[in-house]
């Protein structure tokens, strides 16, 4: 079934794309556990916000990709970023990596879509352009201790814990647990 989706980066120019999958992304039940963000705050932002996000994780830039599967008509339904963070820089969970490394953030598969293998494809899109355009040695994600479906996931694709652990921004009491994809 999923073959019926491409699989791309985006372009700059689609920005209204970027901001519809976002704000759809806001309103899951677990948004409240796997995003940095609220629907309130986002759908708040003006335009240029939008056309600037969707040019610094555009195809061709090379600190961050945003990775979409496009079904046929042209609607996105799924989406995630990877973020390129150096070695010794402060990353984006505020820690200091002693590798080059990518962070998958903002992952998004649309409920209708879900158990088809689309997920799956998309985030090994995201490790090529990790390990091809990006050339990180590793590829990492947080997910929040309460999201057990997107843990569920990550084990399954290969991502395994790596016993770090972080407070979960804005509820002192959850933690969220790295995970991380060596390079082969």
């Amino acid at each position: 079934m999923s073959a019926e989706y491409v699989i791309r980066s985006i372009r700059a120019d689609e920005w209204p794309a970027v901001k519809e999958i976002r704000l759809a992304s806001l309103q899951d039940p677990v948004a409240h556990v796997a995003f940095l963000d609220t629907y309130d705050h986002a759908s708040g932002q003006p335009d240029l916000f939008w056309q600037e996000r969707a040019a610094d994780a555009a195809e061709g830039v090379l600190e961050r990709q945003q990775i979409v599967a496009e079904e046929v008509g042209g609607r996105w339904v799924a989406s995630l970023v990877v973020l390129v963070e150096e070695a010794g820089a402060v990353g984006a969970m505020g820690d200091v990596s002693d590798v080059r490394q990518g962070h998958v953030v903002g992952v998004f598969v649309r409920p209708e879509v879900r158990g088809q293998g689309l997920t799956e494809r998309l985030f090994a899109s995201g490790l090529q352009w990790a390990w091809g355009v990006a050339d990180v040695d590793r590829v990492r994600l947080f997910v929040d201790e309460r999201n057990g479906r997107a843990e569920s996931f990550y084990r399954k694709f290969g991502f395994v814990p790596t016993g770090k652990s972080v407070p979960a921004p804005g509820n002192p009491d959850a933690r969220e647990l790295e995970f991380v994809f060596e390079r082969s």
